[in-house]
C-alpha cells in the first residue's frame, strides 16, 4: 500500500456545498481532471432530475490510484469553469451561424478541393492533449490513412517531444518505465527542471508524504530558480540556465570513478556505454561546477547521494524538454540510470511528467507527425503495413509531416493552404507569434474546433466548430504513468456542440471515405486497442511493440462504462496491467539492450548579448492552465496570481532603477520585427539568479494588451524532436513612465478592443460577480470617463465622483448596486479584490460604503495582501499575524488557526516559505540541510 493510501480522503470540496443528506441523495459520476498530465480521478456529485443533471460538488476519487482523493487548486475549482456564456454553441462559416451539414460540408468541399488541385501534404491538422484518445485516434486515421499526408502535429510537441525522442533513442520506444508509487519507494527523488509544487501538485504532496513517512528519503531540485519545490529540498542546485547536459555528463563520469556504476546491467542490458562515458570524461565536478555555476560541494553532495542510494528517481519536465537540445538533456539522464542499473525496479526510473492531461494518449495514437498510431514509426515499412491493413485504408502516409513550428513556417510560406486547429490556441503557446499571426492571415482555409466562443486564435477563422467541453466528452486519456483513465460526461452537450472525434468523422465522410462510421466513443476505442495488439509479437510478419491494449479490444460498452483505471500494457500476459516495465532487463531495440547515448554540451541558441542581455525563462503558475481559456473562467483561481509579471532578482532591479510594480518592456531580436510590445509589471524575487528573468506563459490578448511573451521567443528548437526552446530567450528591457493609472470595475465583461482604444496597456482580472481591468496609460491623458459614458458601456440610474490631490473615483449604481466603479491617480493604485467583491455582492450600497469608495477608505477587514491560500482566501496579513499573534510556527498550526493548506493543499510549500522568512534569521545549516 502506497503512502498516500493511508491518508483520510480529502473532499477537495466547491463552493457549491450541499448539506449531506443532500449528497447522500444525489447521483456520482466518476470522470479525470482534465488539467495536467497527473490523471487524477475526480467525483463529481450530481442532483436534480435525469434529463437535467446540476453538479453540485467536486472531490477526489479515493480510489485513483494517481491521486487517492486528493485534487489541487485548479481542479477543486472544476465547477468554476463549467461557464456557458462563453460558449460556442453553433458552427459559424466565413463570420455567419451555420448547420452542421453546411459547415462540415465547407470543412469538407475546402479541404479537398485544396487537396486535389495541390497534394495531400498541402492541408494540416494542429491538435491537442486536451482532446480525448478517441478524438486524437480519428484525427490520426484520417490524416495519415485517408488523406495520405503526415502533417498533422499537437501541442504536445511544445512540452515532451524531447522526452520522446529520448525515450526512443534509449529504449527502443517512447516506453514511460515506471509508476507514480515508485515515488513513494525510492531513497533519492531528483526534480529537474520541474516546479511540481505548482504544475504537478498532487504528485509533489505523495513525495512530500513519502518524505514524512521516510526521514531518510532525499530530495534534490535542479533548478535555476528557488521555486515552491526548493521547500521540500534537501538541497537546491540552482544550476546555470541550459547547462543540465554538463551536469549529469559529470554524474556519469562521477558514477564511473567512485562504484557506481552496476557492471553486470551494463554488460548483459546496455550498449553504447564506453562512448557515452568517453563523452563524458572531461566533466570533472570541479569543470562542471564551473560551467553549471554552482558551488562544487553541494554538486558532489548531489553526485555522492546518487552514487550511494540503491534507488532513485529523476522528475523531469519541462525545463528540461523546452530546449534546443532537450533529447540530449533527456538522455543524458537517461544514461545515468542505465550505468548505475536504476532502471526496471520499485523506486528507481528516469521519469519524463507530461504536462497535459492526454499528451501520453496524443502519443499512443499517432498524433505527432513522425509517429504511427500504436506506438509505430512512419519510417518503417512494416509499421506502414501493419496500420494501413489494420485500417484497410486507401493510403498511408511515408514520410514524416512538418513539426509544430515548421508546420505553421510552411502555412506562411503557402505550402499548406488549410489547417484545422483542434482544442488548442497556438498563438499564445508557439513561440514567435508574430510568424503564427501571419502565417494564420496567409492561410486559405483556417478552420479551428474549440468549445469557448473567443480566444486569440478564433479570431483568425474562417470555420469555427463548437466542441463539447470537459464536462460533456466521453472516452480515455492517458496520464504520465501508462495509466488510462474514463472522462464521462456528467452534462449533455450545450448547444450543438459535438464530440471531437464525431466531427472528424462527419468531415471524413462528407470527403467520401469509409471507415469513419463510429456511433460512439466505445467503437473508436476498441478500434484503437485491436490495433495495438495486431500483428504485436516475436512471430513472422509481427513487430514486437511495448504498448498492447489487446486486453481490452474485446471490452462491451458496458464493460467501457465501467472500466476502471489500468497501467498498459494490458493484454493476456499482464490482464490487470503493468505497473513498471524492463523488469526483465529487455528493452525495445533490435538488440533487446538500451542504448546509453553519447551526448555533448551545447549552449542554447537564442544567447545573451550586450544588445540583449537578460535570459528569458517561461512556465506555468499555480492555479492557472495553459492559455486560460478555462482556468480563467473561475474567479478563485485568479486570486494568487491575478496578472502576469516579470520576475526579477532584487539586485538586477536596483541597477536598472525599479521597484515593485514598475512596467516594463522586453523586447527580443524576434520581437523588433513587430510594433507589438510586451509589456509586464515588474516582481521583484530573489529566487531568481542574476541576469535571470520568469514570466507566466499564460496570458494572450484575450486577457491583457501586451503581456504575450509568445512575441519574445524565436523559432529555436530541438534538431531531433522539433521542441521549441521556450526556457531561454535573450532579452532587454526599459522601464516605462506611466501617466495614468486606473482600476475599471464592471459586472459584465468589455470587449478588449474597446480596452485597447482607451490605453496602450490594460490586464483583465476576474473577481467573483465582476471583472477589473488594470489600465496604465503611457501617452494618452484621454478621460476614461468620458470615453466609458461615450461608448454606453456602464448601465447606471446615478453617478457620482471625487477628485482629490491623487486622482478621481468615478462611482455608478444602477438601482442602488455597484454598476461600475473607474479609480484614476497618477501613482499606481492597490489592488483591493476582497473589497470589490464584498461591494459587488451588495443588493444596495449603504451612504457608508459610497462614502468610503468615492474616498479610497478601505476598511481593514479587506487589506489581507495576496491571497495564498486559495480554497478559503487566506491572505499574507492574515498568515503574519497569525504567526505573530497566535505563535504559529508550523503549517499544521497555521491550518489549524486558519485553515490554510487544510483542504487541496497546494499552498502548502508557499506557507512554509513565509514561516522560514519569518523564523529568527535562521540558525546556519549544513549545506546539505539548507531548504533553499
Amino acid at each position: 500500500m502506497s503512502g498516500l493510501q493511508r491518508i483520510p480522503t480529502i473532499n477537495s470540496g466547491s463552493s457549491h456545498g450541499l448539506e449531506s443528506n443532500a449528497l447522500a441523495s444525489s447521483t456520482l459520476k466518476q470522470s479525470t481532471c482534465p488539467y495536467c498530465g497527473v490523471g487524477c480521478g475526480v467525483d463529481v456529485q450530481l442532483s436534480g432530475s435525469v434529463g437535467q443533471p446540476q453538479p453540485v460538488a467536486v472531490s477526489g476519487t479515493p480510489e485513483h490510484p494517481a491521486n487517492f482523493g486528493r485534487l489541487c487548486i485548479k481542479g477543486s475549482k472544476l465547477l468554476d469553469t463549467l461557464e456557458q456564456n462563453q460558449r460556442l454553441v453553433t458552427p459559424q462559416v466565413d463570420g455567419l451561424d451555420a448547420s452542421w451539414e453546411q459547415a462540415a460540408h465547407e470543412v469538407a468541399h475546402r479541404f479537398s478541393k485544396i487537396i486535389k488541385e495541390h497534394g495531400p501534404n498541402s492541408v494540416a491538422l494542429y491538435v491537442s492533449g486536451q482532446l480525448l484518445t478517441e478524438d486524437y485516434y480519428v484525427a490520426n486515421k484520417l490524416m495519415k490513412g485517408y488523406i495520405g499526408s503526415a502533417n498533422i502535429d499537437t501541442n504536445s510537441r511544445l512540452c515532451m517531444s524531447s522526452a520522446v525522442a529520448a525515450q526512443k533513442r534509449a529504449f527502443g520506444s517512447d516506453a514511460v518505465p515506471c509508476s507514480y508509487e515508485d515515488l513513494e519507494l525510492s531513497e533519492l527523488i531528483v526534480f529537474v527542471g520541474s516546479n511540481a509544487a505548482w504544475t504537478h501538485p498532487v504528485l509533489f504532496q505523495r513525495v512530500e508524504r513519502a518524505k514524512q513517512l521516510n526521514p531518510g528519503l532525499k530530495v534534490v531540485i535542479i533548478d535555476p530558480r528557488n521555486t515552491a519545490t526548493c521547500e521540500l529540498g534537501d538541497l537546491h542546485l540552482p544550476i546555470k540556465a541550459g547547462t543540465d547536459v554538463a551536469l549529469f555528463n559529470g554524474l556519469l563520469n562521477y558514477l564511473s570513478e567512485n562504484g557506481g556504476l552496476d557492471s553486470r546491467f551494463l554488460e548483459s542490458s546496455v550498449a553504447g556505454f564506453d562512448n557515452a562515458l568517453k563523452q563524458a570524461r572531461e566533466w570533472t565536478v570541479e569543470r562542471t561546477a564551473q560551467v553549471c555555476d554552482l558551488a562544487a560541494d553541494r554538486l558532489e553532495q548531489f553526485y555522492t547521494w546518487f552514487c550511494a542510494s540503491q534507488t532513485a528517481m529523476s522528475f523531469y519536465s519541462m525545463g528540461v524538454n523546452q530546449s534546443s537540445s532537450g533529447v540530449d538533456k533527456a538522455n543524458s539522464i537517461i544514461n545515468c540510470h542505465l550505468a548505475s542499473g536504476k532502471i526496471g525496479k520499485p523506486g528507481s526510473a528516469p521519469f519524463s511528467i507530461t504536462g497535459q492531461p492526454n499528451a501520453m494518449g496524443g502519443r499512443e495514437v499517432g498524433g505527432l507527425s513522425n509517429l504511427l498510431a500504436a506506438h509505430m514509426d512512419i519510417d518503417n515499412e512494416q509499421h506502414r503495413d501493419i496500420v494501413q491493413e489494420y485500417w484497410n485504408s486507401p493510403t498511408l502516409s511515408e514520410q514524416a509531416g512538418h513539426k509544430a513550428v515548421e508546420l505553421f513556417d510552411a502555412i506562411e510560406s503557402g505550402e499548406v493552404k488549410a489547417v484545422w486547429i483542434m482544442a488548442t490556441n497556438p498563438l499564445v503557446s508557439m513561440p514567435n507569434r508574430n510568424r503564427i499571426e501571419r502565417a494564420l492571415k496567409k492561410c486559405a482555409c483556417v478552420v479551428v474546433s474549440d468549445y469557448v466562443a473567443s480566444n486569440d486564435t478564433l479570431a483568425y477563422a474562417d470555420i469555427k466548430l463548437p466542441a463539447t467541453a470537459w464536462s460533456e466528452k466521453d472516452g480515455t486519456v492517458t496520464n504520465s504513468d501508462r495509466t488510462i483513465s474514463r472522462q464521462r460526461a456528467f452534462l449533455p452537450a450545450l448547444g450543438e456542440a459535438r464530440h471531437d472525434w464525431k466531427i472528424i468523422c462527419d468531415v471524413a465522410q462528407r470527403m467520401g471515405y469509409s471507415g469513419f462510421d463510429f456511433q460512439s466513443s466505445h467503437e473508436v476505442f476498441v478500434e484503437y486497442a485491436g490495433l495495438t495488439g495486431y500483428r504485436n509479437g516475436r512471430g513472422e510478419n509481427e513487430s514486437q511493440r511495448d504498448l498492447d491494449l489487446s486486453g481490452l479490444a474485446q471490452l462491451s460498452r458496458a464493460q467501457f462504462d465501467r472500466m476502471k483505471p489500468v497501467q498498459w500494457p494490458v493484454n493476456s500476459t499482464n490482464p490487470n496491467g503493468t505497473k513498471r516495465l524492463f523488469t526483465d532487463q529487455a528493452f525495445y531495440t533490435p538488440t533487446g539492450k538500451a542504448n546509453c547515448i553519447a551526448v555533448d554540451f551545447k549552449i542554447p541558441t537564442q544567447v545573451t548579448s550586450d544588445a540583449y542581455p537578460f535570459v528569458l525563462n517561461s512556465g506555468r503558475l499555480r492555479d492557472q492552465w495553459h492559455t486560460m481559456t478555462r482556468s480563467g473562467s473561475s474567479s478563485a483561481l485568479s486570486q494568487h496570481s491575478p496578472e502576469s509579471f516579470l520576475a526579477i532578482h532584487a539586485e538586477d532591479a536596483q541597477a536598472l532603477d525599479l521597484k515593485d510594480g514598475d512596467l516594463v518592456s522586453l523586447s527580443s531580436a524576434v520581437s523588433t520585427q513587430t510594433s507589438q510590445q510586451v509589456v509586464l509589471p515588474i516582481q521583484i524575487d530573489s529566487a531568481q539568479r542574476r541576469g535571470e528573468l520568469f514570466a507566466p506563459i499564460h496570458w494572450g490578448k484575450q486577457w491583457s494588451s501586451s503581456a504575450s511573451i509568445a512575441y519574445l521567443y524565436s523559432d529555436a528548437r530541438d534538431a531531433i524532436s522539433g521542441q521549441p526552446e521556450l526556457k531561454h530567450a535573450a532579452v532587454a528591457l526599459e522601464k516605462l513612465t506611466v501617466k495614468k493609472h486606473a482600476y475599471l470595475l464592471l459586472r459584465e465583461e468589455l470587449d478588449h478592443r474597446v480596452l485597447s482604444t482607451m490605453a496602450e496597456v490594460w490586464s483583465k482580472i476576474r473577481i467573483n460577480g465582476a471583472f477589473v481591468y488594470r489600465i496604465s496609460c503611457l501617452e494618452s491623458t484621454t478621460e476614461i470617463a468620458q470615453q466609458l459614458a461615450d461608448l454606453g458601456v456602464i448601465s447606471s440610474t446615478q453617478s457620482m465622483s471625487h477628485t482629490k490631490a491623487t486622482g478621481r473615483v468615478s462611482l455608478y449604481l444602477n438601482q442602488g448596486a455597484l454598476s461600475a466603479l473607474l479609480m484614476e491617480q497618477s501613482s499606481p493604485l492597490d489592488f483591493h479584490r476582497a473589497w470589490f467583491e464584498s461591494l459587488i455582492q451588495e443588493n444596495a450600497l449603504s451612504s457608508e460604503q459610497i462614502h468610503e469608495l468615492l474616498h479610497g477608505e478601505v476598511d481593514d477587514e479587506f487589506t489581507q495582501g495576496k491571497i495564498v491560500c486559495s480554497c478559503f482566501k487566506v491572505g499574507e496579513k492574515a498568515i503574519h499575524d497569525a504567526i505573530e499573534t497566535k505563535q504559529c510556527d508550523s503549517v499544521e498550526s497555521l491550518g489549524d488557526a486558519l485553515k490554510c493548506g487544510t483542504n487541496c493543499g497546494s499552498c502548502k510549500p508557499e506557507l512554509k516559505k513565509i514561516l522560514a522568512k519569518r523564523d529568527v534569521k535562521m540558525v546556519s545549516l549544513q549545506p546539505e540541510e539548507v531548504l533553499v
